[in-house]
């Protein structure tokens, strides 16, 4: 009688334990937010009784995080650097790269350029630029190499004059939240917090699609830079973690990341 009890008991734990599935923590990129979202609910819906957990913000300030000991099973970043950072220290798998982005300008109602003119808009001292915060955020990076290359291709001191004028507006550990219900960078702009704002392409097609009025201006072929994702699991994460990063790998999930304007890494 009493085997009979704890087999039913452990049967009726085993099944609640199927029924409630398993909960996987994913920590990525801001640029990522409404792709991977879109991302974890078609897993989701793939794999029933599994949830995702997702938690944004700026790559480098994700991976201090993580580094500092904060529990995920996952972790996408805007750049490969700070995954293999991880992998290096022992607390992930080597990453993979899983998909790309490039820079664009988003300009104000008010800006005027074109591919043509936008360097020498940028490098007027009137205009107030934005960009996101080098060493926390890889947006930031990007951008600061994008100055190099300016420099290099013939405009000299370039470099200097626009990091002495950048407004580190976002992605660093002193900058506003991000608004909840907003994408930070068409809300920037909206308020008027800088002329023209360097950021990932991506970023710009949700900014316009939230300030209509907002303009996007290409950044010129040789002075632009491609940007590589990572993504790795972290030591500890359970099955379902790697089974999330297949998926995104997967040609389902690509086609996911590439409604969103993400290319092919």
């Amino acid at each position: 009688m009493k085997r009979s009890v704890v087999m039913a008991a452990a049967l009726a734990m085993s099944t609640l334990a199927a029924a409630q599935g398993t909960e996987i923590k994913v920590l990525a990129a801001g640029s990522l937010r409404a792709a991977l979202t879109d991302v974890a609910r078609a897993w989701e819906a793939a794999s029933p009784g599994r949830k995702v957990v997702l938690g944004f913000g700026a790559s480098g300030l994700l991976k201090d995080r993580l580094v500092g000991g904060e529990r995920a099973d996952v972790f996408a970043s805007a750049n490969m650097e700070h995954p293999q950072a991880l992998a290096a220290a022992g607390k992930a798998a080597p990453p993979q790269a899983f998909a790309s982005n490039r820079l664009c300008a988003l300009g104000s109602p008010r800006f005027e350029a074109t591919p043509d003119t936008l360097v020498a808009r940028l490098l007027d001292p009137a205009v107030r630029l934005g960009t996101s915060t080098p060493k926390a955020d890889p947006a930031g990076d990007y951008t600061w190499v994008m100055f190099e290359r300016i420099e290099k291709s013939g405009r000299a001191g370039a470099f200097k004059v626009l990091g002495d004028k950048a407004l580190q507006l976002t992605g660093g550990p002193n900058s506003p939240p991000p608004p909840a219900d907003r994408n930070v960078y068409g809300a920037l702009m909206a308020a008027g917090a800088a002329d023209v704002f360097i950021t990932y392409c991506t970023n710009v097609v949700i900014a316009q699609r939230e300030e209509p009025t907002l303009k996007r201006i290409d950044v010129p072929a040789e002075v632009n830079v491609s940007a590589s994702y990572g993504v790795t699991v972290l030591q500890g994460a359970p099955e379902e973690a790697k089974q999330f990063v297949q998926f995104l790998l997967s040609a389902p999930g690509q086609s996911v990341l590439a409604r969103h304007g993400f290319a092919a890494p």
